[in-house]
């Protein structure tokens, strides 16, 4: 095992099963941290400090941004969210395998921030097939969906700039296709 970890950087459609692979790494592979990402919103009912988010006011976010210490940041419904640059440096040097959950904007600023991280995009089989699962949920308005579709149809005119694209056509075969890439073999 190497002495040094690596950053994965996951990215995908909405509903195209990023959540369920992210999952089922972490429950696989004892030496991978899932990225903590920080905001400015206030916490929900159940989250913790540090498990769920790092949970920053507008002073301290800004403080973060002006000495570069974040790997990609964005501002989304009048929040500010960002991955700390520190902490998953840390990580790494010890020995830790990072994985970041991302929307494409993110992870093309990490290819700027941290270039030698792996850059995975995870696609579906087709716009058919991911609209069957976002409507499969059920947790969406016809107006959500069309938007949501319209995002990802951007999204995968993007794969290209992607190190590797995995397509989900079966989840436990995509699963072991991004585990394979990110070079994890042993298993919990």
């Amino acid at each position: 095992m190497s002495s040094i970890g690596n950053l994965t950087v996951l990215t995908g459609p909405s509903g195209v099963g990023k959540g369920t692979i992210v999952r089922k790494i972490l429950e696989s592979h004892s030496d991978v941290w899932l990225s903590i990402s920080a905001t400015t919103r206030k916490p929900r009912l159940g989250e913790i400090e540090g498990e769920h988010y790092f949970f920053l006011d507008n002073k301290k976010f800004q403080e973060i941004i002006d000495c570069e210490g974040f790997l990609e940041w964005a501002s989304f419904s009048n929040n500010f969210y960002g991955t700390p640059k520190k902490i998953v440096k840390e990580k790494i040097e010890k020995g830790t395998n990072v994985l970041l959950e991302i929307e494409l904007e993110g992870a093309r600023q990490i290819r700027q921030s941290f270039p030698e991280a792996l850059q995975i995009f995870l696609a579906p089989p087709n716009l058919y097939e991911l609209e069957k699962r976002i409507r499969g949920r059920g947790t969406e308005s016809e107006e959500s969906i069309r938007d949501r579709l319209a995002i990802a149809n951007k999204e995968l005119m993007a794969r290209k700039e992607f190190d590797a694209v995995v397509i989900n056509e079966d989840i436990e075969k995509a699963f072991k296709e991004i585990e394979g890439l990110m070079g994890l073999k042993f298993n919990k």
